[in-house]
């Protein structure tokens, strides 16, 4: 078993740890220990709310929950001898819970702290509890339901340059300011609230508390990709930015639906993962990895091979809009159409959208040329359910 490097208590907050790590993105934050290329490691990883959010039938936590402080990561990690235009290759080697930790959380947000992808046809906060049992997850509060999971990081990344990060909240800015009184808003710009920046203090907490970048969204250094089958065996390519890379991770997932559409989404949960590193020099040019990180998924995977498949179209859901090849409007008619579908199987829509962003549900472009109209699909595996789901005569 590999050393570990980065211990948590689970039971106390980030900064309270002997290490804390961090829930902003900047070069500045100080690594937490440093490996040489080739070196296998663990971390351990807080849920990304950082205990906010309990095992109970309440759902008050994620009405309330103080969304400044996500998502809290375990590291940097600084990589000997990476530096800016390399390439750092990290594999996931296992990924797992902690045995006093086996339940994870999903959530629907609600309209006024976050929302979702669905938000204005559900915006008040729900909660549903998963409980493990070995790869499987069942949920008192989704009943009838039980699959396999595929664990995996929803959060890994580098830190970027200054330059990188500077340019990250220009461009976010200037968007959120066309519209800035906006519910939910359109970007999470800085903000020293909440921030947790591993052993910075004083004044330069205050600087990169000030400077840093959101967690929230996927950017060019990897980031909340939130991609299901990065899990055990995979490789990623990192465009490195600064000197030791500074390789972060969190926000673990037991398991998540393709788009993780409930924002609170996939089944969160705290844990640990196991990392190897490696450096290729020069590899940002020699392979053209320069904007966003590469990888090759893993070989494990839950093995379904039935689905009921829901398709959606670029039409606005609520007054019939025609728009042009737009992904986001068919995806999300896909959603709801599935949602609609499953609540005559018995199940309220904010169950129905829950599972959605919790089970193992592929999700596709099937279509992005055929003007006017983008065809997205979503397709739910029938075996997860204890009963036929499917259209009877």
């Amino acid at each position: 078993m590999p050393k570990t490097m980065f211990k948590l208590d689970l039971s106390k907050p980030m900064e309270e740890q002997a290490h804390p790590g961090h829930n902003r993105w900047h070069p500045d934050i100080p690594a937490a220990f440093s490996v040489d290329p080739g070196t296998a490691f663990r971390m351990d990883c807080k849920e990304w709310t950082d205990g906010q959010i309990q095992n109970n039938d309440d759902a008050s936590d994620i009405r309330d929950v103080n969304l400044e402080r996500v998502h809290v990561l375990s590291g940097p990690v600084y990589v000997n001898g990476a530096e800016p235009g390399d390439l750092l290759v990290v594999d996931i080697l296992d990924v797992g819970a902690h045995q006093e930790y086996e339940w994870g959380f999903n959530g629907i947000f609600a309209k006024e702290n976050g929302g979702s992808f669905l938000v204005d046809h559900y915006p008040e906060a729900q909660k549903s509890i998963w409980d493990f049992e070995g790869i499987y997850t069942t949920s008192r509060h989704v009943p009838g339901v039980k699959f396999a999971g595929i664990i995996h990081p929803g959060l890994i990344g580098v830190a970027p340059s200054m330059e990188l990060l500077q340019e990250w909240n220009r461009r976010e800015a200037e968007l959120k300011e066309t519209d800035p009184d906006r519910t939910p808003p359109l970007a999470n710009l800085p903000t020293p609230e909440s921030a947790v920046l591993g052993t910075l203090k004083g004044a330069e907490f205050d600087r990169v508390a000030r400077e840093g970048a959101r967690t929230v969204p996927p950017r060019e250094n990897g980031g909340n990709c939130d991609i299901k089958n990065l899990s055990k065996g995979s490789r990623i390519f990192f465009p490195v930015f600064v000197e030791g890379a500074k390789l972060s991770v969190g926000d673990l997932h037991f398991s998540q639906g393709d788009g993780e559409i409930t924002f609170c989404g996939g089944i969160e949960m705290s844990g640990w993962i196991d990392l190897k590193v490696d450096v290729i020099k020069g590899g940002m040019n020699k392979y053209m990895i320069k904007n966003n990180p590469m990888f090759k998924p893993g070989p494990v995977d839950p093995v379904y091979s039935d689905f009921l498949v829901f398709e959606g179209v670029s039409v606005d859901e609520h007054n019939g809009q025609q728009y042009y090849l737009d992904a986001n409007a068919a995806f999300k008619n896909a959603c709801l159409n599935a949602i609609e579908y499953l609540k005559t199987q018995g199940y309220t829509g904010e169950q129905a959208y829950m599972l959605l962003s919790s089970a193992p549900v592929e999700g596709h472009v099937a279509g992005i040329v055929d003007i006017p109209n983008a065809c997205c699909t979503i397709g739910i595996p029938t075996q997860i359910f204890d009963k036929d789901i499917t259209p009877k005569k």
